[in-house]
């Protein structure tokens, strides 16, 4: 097919099999990709209820249809398994160059089963596949490991997915990086990896892809570019990143403060004495160029320079909001420094960065609350706004020495091994959630609570909506499911294409669909798009109904939904009926109150008959 290398790739790392497959053309048109896709492929290779660390276990690397075409901001690639945190789906994703680079080796998507004896890397060379020995790359932080490639393979244009230390201790925080400073971060997946002993994926290529109508295709690029140009957004996404929304977040109430235990007004602080850590701030200060992901013209990424007596970076990148929100006003830390430094600590050892600050806030409350004690935490005593204490902290999550080995499970593994701090967690079935306060939008509870990947941010919903409105409206439980359904469609759409989430709201409307037209020749449409996105949110659900999981396995927890609610700040007084939100989101979707999808929604949404057969076998 058209914007497709039409293959992928097995690799057993047991019996050291490499085998070639091509990805069925229906799959493809059901899915498109990413996610969607690798839950259908794992879904049929991957036994279920397989053991997360065992042979059977698959890791899946998925390059978009959009990558490695001339199609701006659509660099974007996807890492699929089973989650270590909860033993349930999982799907990471991250930009830079890599997922680009799988196509131009000549593969659409890498399965790695199996289990290696010694350390070793998969090297895809144009085409060409081999295992290879990797001991003396192991135990390598990010940098590392990079530059050691770039010399050994004499190239420094060579692409990697791979893991770092973190990962290859099987933390529950590691994360698969890319590019030095790119993640797919969320879940574990880096465990999963880990366990298997393998690097990471590493390849290079110069192969293209087939475009259906080129000339078109790059008339509606010139299109789109002109409307990004103009876009009030570009410039500030240049100029900011993701950092620029930090300020803003602090003050609506959507950021952390103290571990989200109260709100900005109660803490004695303003938004002013948290400028250090903000945007203008950290660029006038660090910033020494910008980095921007594969065809991307936007470039929000950043590369800083620190000169510090005591945390130097050359080179850190420039920390996402994510990371700049847990390593400051969730911790009252106003130092920009050591902000920095955790996050790269984060990157150099592959780990999540929500994941770690999540655990390090939830380690600050504990302490300071007198439920945790320094000896305890190996002699750190993180009083709130020690950002010293934050990196020690961060420091041992990351290399997994002495409390660090509790903590990097989790703050839910962390608060079970201590037996205490449970009702300062603010986690979806145990994963630590991003820096967005359901109180303050209340459809976040239903996205942390009930996606296929709990707690993620990036996963659609009617938090999407929330901003756009009114007080009233944002708390109206009656009739929520439809725009909850459209909005996660519509991202699962642009999580599948490869396309960077921004690009929805600066693009001009409908060119999406438009771009999937002209390059694989398959009519799309904007009710194409929504069947499309209800079929990848329902593969990556029914992947964890067939491995036993139901609604009640999915939970939250009681500081998410505001109970007790907090006292002052823009969210006071608020406590969320997620159980409302979750019941119209299922209705909407043709699901039972369980979560389990009803025969009647499964048949009229087509692509769905292995699911059929697990669920209904007698009906078929």
């Amino acid at each position: 097919m058209y914007g497709y290398m039409n293959k992928m790739l097995f690799v057993n790392l047991s019996t050291k099999e490499i085998e070639v497959k091509k990805i069925p053309e229906e799959w493809i048109r059901d899915f498109i990709g990413g996610p969607g896709l690798g839950a259908r492929i794992l879904y049929e290779y991957m036994p279920a209820n397989a053991d997360v660390f065992g042979p059977e276990s698959m890791v899946g690397f998925i390059a978009a249809p959009f990558n490695n075409t001339p199609i701006l901001m659509g660099g974007r690639y996807t890492v699929v398994s089973k989650s270590p945190v909860y033993d349930g789906w999982n799907d990471a994703n991250s930009g830079g160059y890599f997922g680009p680079m799988l196509k131009k080796a000549g593969y659409d998507a890498v399965f790695v089963n199996g289990i290696s004896e010694t350390p070793v890397y998969i090297w895809i060379d144009n085409g060409k596949v081999e295992i290879r020995d990797a001991s003396k790359y192991w135990g390598m932080i990010s940098t590392e490991f990079e530059e050691a490639l770039f010399k050994d393979l004499d190239d420094d244009k060579i692409k990697a997915a791979f893991i770092g230390p973190a990962g290859e201790k099987m933390s529950n925080m590691a994360a698969v990086m890319n590019d030095g400073h790119r993640a797919a971060g969320r879940g574990g997946t880096g465990a999963v990896i880990g366990s298997k002993k393998l690097k990471g994926i590493v390849c290079r290529g110069n192969q293209s892809v087939e475009v259906y109508n080129k000339d078109e295709l790059i008339n509606k690029n010139k299109e789109i570019a002109t409307a990004l140009n103009a876009h009030p957004m570009k410039p500030l996404m240049t100029a900011f990143g993701t950092t620029g929304g930090f300020m803003p977040s602090l003050m609506s109430g959507d950021a952390a403060v103290k571990n989200f235990s109260i709100s900005l007004a109660e803490s004695g602080k303003t938004a002013q004495d948290f400028e250090p850590v903000a945007a203008k701030m950290l660029n006038e200060k660090y910033k020494v160029k910008d980095y921007g992901c594969a065809n991307c013209p936007v470039k929000c990424g950043a590369i800083y320079h620190v000169e510090d007596e005591k945390y130097p970076m050359d080179h850190p990148g420039m920390p996402e909001y994510e990371t700049q929100g847990w390593f400051s006003s969730a911790i009252m830390n106003t130092d920009p420094v050591t902000m920095i430094k955790c996050g790269d600590l984060c990157n150099e050892y592959g780990v999540d960065t929500i994941g770690a600050g999540g655990t390090v806030a939830w380690v600050f409350e504990c302490f300071n609350e007198g439920l945790l004690t320094k000896e305890q935490l190996d002699g750190i005593e993180p009083f709130w706004g020690d950002g010293h204490a934050a990196v020690k902290l961060t420091e041992k999550i990351c290399k997994l020495e002495g409390c660090g080995e509790i903590l990097a499970a989790g703050s839910q593994s962390a608060a079970d091994h201590f037996g205490v701090g449970h009702q300062f967690l603010f986690v979806a079935s145990g994963m630590e959630i991003a820096q967005h306060d359901p109180r303050r939008a209340p459809g976040y509870i239903r996205t942390y609570q009930l996606d296929p990947t709990p707690g993620r941010h990036v996963k659609g919903g009617l938090a999407k909506a929330n901003d756009r409105m009114t007080w009233e409206q944002k708390y109206n439980y009656r009739v929520t499911g439809f725009q909850d359904v459209s909005e996660v469609a519509m991202t699962e759409f642009v999580n599948n294409s490869g396309m960077c989430i921004f690009s929805v709201r600066m693009f001009p409307e409908g060119s999406l669909f438009k771009l999937v037209e002209l390059l694989t020749g398959m009519p799309f449409s904007k009710k194409a798009a929504r069947e499309m996105g209800i079929r990848s949110f329902t593969m990556r659900h029914a992947f964890n109904i067939r491995e036993g999981m139901r609604r009640e396995n999915f939970t939250v927890t009681d500081r998410m939904i505001g109970n007790p609610p907090l006292k002052d700040g823009p969210t006071k007084g608020i406590t969320l009926d997620e159980v409302r939100l979750g019941d119209n989101f299922y209705n909407a979707l043709g699901y039972g109150i369980d979560g389990v999808p009803s025969l009647d929604m499964l048949e009229l949404l087509g692509g769905m008959e292995p699911v059929i057969e697990t669920l209904y076998p007698k009906q078929k």
